[in-house]
């Protein structure tokens, strides 16, 4: 007949185990508390009574992380075909939680006496307790407290009952927990060790000292870093005439040379690597051999030919070609070494 009556409460003890999250904070709480309680009793078959209620008080002391101890005193009764029954005791408990936490699932066993009395017979007798429970804190100074229980009676030949002095019941209890005084705060814990040593930073160069594309231009005041090398940069570090010298063409030919096409690469990779967006003019520039005439045309399609290899390698600024001639010397053409100056090709940045 108790297995009967304990199915419906099963839920009750499975949700007391459920998991939940461990607090992280290590436990400090070691209050006193007293525990008010109800009861209900569901009496086993050996006493062929009826179910009923009671009540109690329990006064403890939370000890650690995971116990308690409480001593508490109650009073049941119940109706029966020998009733009615009354029974009185106390019993010391120690209660194991699995975590402290809102809500902290716990195991109890207890020890103690009772004084049973079915109508005029009455005999005091041991009992034990064991069973699962729950609490669950509605602040630092309440919480709701819930546990099943089995309890075992034995009477030692009182003969409350006539035929047997052992008993088997079950109890459900509900009540509250007040704990006396403020609950513990925690204490962050504190992470003693060393700090790392500082990185050591090196100091940041001055601009005003630095000249990282050799322009001329220090970098504080160079708006255009990465000047094509070799070219005439103004006071901002831009570039405003590139001179190409050296046998760039075939003789009397509009035809560059290998080592013209070299130098071109180069000239075109800067100028996609760090674009100045500039309109750029390709001049054509000739010495005084050969007529004005064949001069001036001969130097147009050599700056022809410059643009249209710039225009392959992938330059996007808008060029134009434009031949000049020998009208634009930029050295004696009477001698060798002067003639050899004024064949060139120049590069113009246009503002």
């Amino acid at each position: 007949m108790l297995k009967k009556h304990l199915l419906p409460f099963a839920p009750l003890v499975g949700f007391a185990i459920l998991p939940s999250a461990h607090a992280v904070e290590p436990y400090q709480d070691n209050r006193w508390y007293v525990a008010p309680f109800a009861t209900f009793i569901n009496s086993g078959g050996d006493r062929r009574a009826s179910d009923g209620w009671g009540g109690g008080v329990g006064v403890g002391k939370i000890i650690d992380e995971h116990f308690n101890v409480e001593l508490k005193g109650f009073y049941q009764g119940f109706g029966g075909s020998n009733g009615p029954w009354d029974l009185v005791g106390g019993s010391a408990d120690l209660q194991y939680y699995l975590f402290r936490d809102k809500f902290s699932p716990y195991a109890v066993v207890g020890l103690g006496g009772m004084n049973t009395c079915a109508s005029a017979n009455c005999g005091i007798g041991f009992i034990g307790e064991a069973g699962v429970g729950a609490s669950y804190e509605v602040n630092d100074h309440l919480l709701i407290r819930s546990d099943v229980r089995y309890r075992y009676n034995n009477n030692f030949n009182a003969q409350v009952q006539p035929g047997t002095d052992e008993f088997h019941d079950m109890t459900v209890n509900l009540g509250v927990v007040i704990p006396f005084g403020d609950k513990p705060k925690y204490a962050a814990k504190t992470d003693t060790r060393a700090a790392p040593a500082p990185f050591a930073v090196a100091p940041k160069p001055d601009c005003s000292t630095l000249d990282s594309d050799g322009d001329g231009v220090n970098d504080c005041l160079d708006k255009c870093p990465g000047t094509i090398k070799g070219a005439i940069v103004d006071a901002k570090g831009c570039a405003v005439r590139l001179i190409l010298k050296g046998q760039h063409f075939k003789y009397d030919s509009a035809e560059l040379s290998l080592n013209a096409k070299e130098l071109l690469d180069g000239v075109a990779k800067d100028l996609i690597a760090f674009p100045q967006k500039n309109d750029i003019q390709v001049q054509g520039h000739a010495s005084s051999e050969g007529s004005d005439s064949y001069n001036m045309k001969l130097s147009q399609r050599r700056a022809h030919a410059v643009v249209d290899y710039l225009k392959m390698k992938g330059v996007t600024n808008k060029l134009s070609a434009q031949g000049y001639g020998e009208t634009q010397p930029i050295a004696d053409n009477e001698t060798e070494a002067g003639k050899a100056e004024n064949r060139r090709v120049e590069l113009i940045w246009i503002e």
